[in-house]
């Protein structure tokens, strides 16, 4: 079969449609390694986004931990002055401390911290561990005393607890 392309003369052979057993190894070869190169940048581009959105995800909920302590510590000191005359609010008292402790739990109980976060989530583990420990205090045998929760150091420690809001809303920016 001839083909006129140009003025010239070309042969069809069947050199031109048949590879050879080592080329189509080697054209195999660089197909794979494509493949391969492009499902490896694919997961290392999904880890990162995995790794932000377990940022955002940690921010959101250290940041609801925090503003639920930062409101019990707002509403608490007018509860206790009236929590000695009223018993139903002592007991409403009682239940949010109980409620606050759960929290506080489950928080220091947190796995999976963002690398980004590790810092600070290990400096509010260590302000949460202070506070179990004064919220224990305080509900001595199951029961509320107000006179420790008074004199404890509870607010002081939620306060500190608070204090690290900032740079938890740093990490989600």
């Amino acid at each position: 079969m001839v083909f006129y392309i140009q003025n010239e003369t070309f042969f069809e052979t069947e050199r031109i449609y048949t590879m050879t057993n080592h080329e189509r190894n080697e054209q195999m070869k660089k197909v794979i390694l494509i493949g391969l190169l492009t499902v490896s940048m694919l997961l290392s581009g999904c880890s990162v986004l995995g790794e932000v959105n377990n940022s955002i995800d940690y921010v959101n909920e250290a940041t609801e931990h925090i503003n639920t302590l930062s409101d019990f510590a707002e509403e608490a000191p007018q509860m206790i002055q009236e929590a000695a005359a009223d018993p139903a609010l002592k007991q409403e008292l009682e239940d949010r401390l109980t409620t606050l402790k759960q929290e506080v739990e489950e928080f220091i109980a947190l796995q999976d911290i963002p690398t980004l976060a590790e810092g600070v989530h290990q400096e509010l583990v260590t302000q949460n561990e202070a506070l179990l420990a004064e919220i224990n205090k305080v509900l001595e045998n199951g029961s509320l005393a107000l006179d420790q929760l008074e004199n404890s150091e509870l607010f002081t420690t939620i306060n500190e607890a608070t204090s690290l809001i900032n740079r938890i809303e740093a990490l989600g920016q």
